[in-house]
């Protein structure tokens, strides 16, 4: 899904302040890890699988690459997912912990989703654990099925949700509810409550 521009979002501190939160530069950092491989947008598009094109649009920030298309940048260059929100520690440590406080996760926006990613300063880690805000209300709101690699785990926080997976009739879950899926089957999630929901996601690499 695209958008023109990356918004700023705006989220509630302890004391119910309203506080921006700058959007994460997405684009910088693969442009930065595309030249740290001394690779031209052709190589990288290459590697990818991804037009030249849709690169420079992402390295630019004219649009927000949905999970399928990181997975695509991750493999194609060579990291793991979470490097491509934060620079990767050069040390690995034995023990490894990663505390994210309410709404200091890294947003990421795109038509159907609002996504706060979660423990982004860990790397090579086997889970990607994100919250969503579910904009899309129809399956028509995707143009198509949803596919990736990997296992998903999908927890509702607040509203109700609908999930349609390509091998099962739709269902409806509320809070509390959860689903565990294989990724690489077709699937999208819409809100059906009034205000729209929010989720937990967790996701294997």
């Amino acid at each position: 899904m695209t958008a023109d521009v990356y918004p700023s979002m705006v989220v509630a501190d302890k004391e119910q302040q309203q506080r921006k939160v700058e959007p994460m530069q997405l684009g910088k950092q693969v442009k930065s890890i595309r030249k740290k491989n001394k690779l031209t947008l052709e190589e990288a598009s290459k590697l990818t699988g991804l037009a030249r094109s849709t690169l420079s649009k992402i390295e630019n920030e004219q649009i927000s690459p949905t999970f399928a298309v990181m997975q695509k940048l991750a493999a194609g260059l060579g990291i793991d997912i979470p490097q491509l929100f934060t620079k990767p520690d050069a040390t690995m440590a034995t023990g490894r912990r990663d505390v994210t406080r309410a709404g200091e996760g890294k947003p990421h926006l795109t038509a159907t989703y609002e996504h706060e990613l979660l423990s982004t300063q860990i790397s090579k880690k086997k889970m990607m654990p994100y919250r969503s805000r579910v904009h899309a209300r129809s399956f028509d709101d995707y143009g198509d099925w949803v596919r990736h690699d990997g296992e998903e785990f999908l927890l509702v926080l607040e509203g109700e949700v609908e999930i349609y997976t390509e091998f099962y009739e739709p269902t409806k879950l509320s809070v509390g509810d959860s689903v565990y899926y294989d990724a690489t089957m077709g699937h999208v999630v819409i809100s059906t409550s009034e205000e729209d929901a929010l989720i937990l996601w967790v996701t294997t690499s």
